[in-house]
């Protein structure tokens, strides 16, 4: 069996390792130049010792999402729990309180930053699998054959888009999908495509010495949401989720968004925060390989993410990735469960 992949975020290349493990024959088109998809982890050095952070998903959940667990449990990645201890900061237009939340669920970051989950399935496929800077404009459903720059490709048995719907719907298609199925793809969210996340550095934890366990949830900040990213041993670090939306951040230059943010920072946490050692900023909603026109729009509610069969004509093509998972959309988890369901329903076709 010959497979083509499209995407090599976590679904793509999780279904390439399990593709592999069965037998079949695998290669993946992957447009940017590295793997990893809206995974996107950056390094930070001090003292000699470099350090990951994340700007796309950081966490999972040992509770309530085993698939996650057992995968980092199976590619033996050190992890991290998330700092919680002490109080979180609340910040609204009549001021900042100071509030002790019970009974947080369990958080787990990867010491090495979720890259290393990347990282580490890349390393179990046959070497030659992922093609970089290997977008696919077009595909001839046909005859099975991909097209890009320029270029066909040899037939394949089997085609997956591991991506998100919004993606999948700019692609051509031969014969076009169904103005319905379109419609669908259009109107699911990608996850990450509004939002940008920003990491502040420092040489310490200091918030910690105040009892504060570095988060804070923002109603008038630039930053909405705040958590403690510092490693075990290391610089201290905090980063956030934005408030502001994507169409008035890009009014703004970086420098100007770092000066509110640590203005933000200064309210939340004192002065020590004015003096920051490093800063890495990441707005998906400029990411071309990520967001489209219509995820410039902010949110208003989780969306209600679902499988979409993209009909009898094109059932040569499959869909999976974060957006198709209905229990765990928007998750890591959620993009190994739609590999799952893939894997699971392609067997009952066999």
């Amino acid at each position: 069996m010959n497979v083509a992949i499209i995407g090599a975020g976590i679904s793509g290349l999780y279904l390439a390792t399990r593709m592999q493990e069965l037998g079949h024959d695998v290669t993946i088109y992957e447009a940017r130049d590295r793997i990893g998809g809206r995974i996107e982890t950056v390094d930070f050095d001090l003292a000699g010792q470099s350090y990951a952070f994340d700007l796309g998903p950081t966490w999972f959940w040992p509770d309530s999402e085993p698939l996650m667990v057992d995968l980092i449990h199976r590619l033996d990645l050190p992890i991290v729990e998330q700092y919680t201890t002490g109080a979180l900061r609340l910040e609204r237009a009549d001021g900042i309180e100071s509030h002790l939340v019970a009974n947080q669920p369990t958080a787990l970051r990867l010491r090495d930053g979720i890259r290393s989950v990347a990282t580490a399935l890349a390393a179990r496929l046959t070497p030659g699998t992922i093609r970089l800077k290997s977008p696919i404009s077009q595909i001839d459903v046909t005859n099975r054959i991909l097209v890009s720059s320029g270029r066909k490709s040899q037939p394949f048995d089997e085609i997956v888009l591991a991506l998100p719907p919004r993606l999948a719907a700019r692609l051509s298609y031969v014969p076009a999908l169904p103005e319905a199925v379109l419609d669908e793809l259009e109107a699911l969210p990608t996850w990450m495509a509004q939002q940008a996340k920003c990491l502040i550095f420092y040489e310490k934890p200091f918030w910690r010495d105040s009892g504060w366990s570095g988060q804070a949830i923002s109603w008038t900040g630039m930053v909405q949401e705040i958590h403690d990213a510092s490693p075990q041993d290391g610089p201290g670090a905090l980063f956030g989720f934005f408030r502001t939306p994507a169409r008035e951040r890009q009014l703004l230059t970086e420098a100007e968004i770092k000066e509110t943010v640590l203005a933000q920072l200064v309210r939340l946490f004192g002065e020590q925060a004015r003096q920051p050692i490093g800063w890495a900023y990441k707005d998906w909603s400029t990411d071309v390989w990520t967001a489209t026109r219509a995820d410039a729009a902010p949110l208003v509610d989780f969306p209600a993410y679902h499988a979409i069969n993209l009909g009898v004509e094109h059932a040569a093509i499959s869909l999976i990735g974060t957006e198709t998972d209905p229990s765990h959309g928007g998750h890591l988890e959620g993009a190994l469960r739609s590999v799952e369901r893939y894997l699971e329903k392609r067997g009952r076709e066999k």
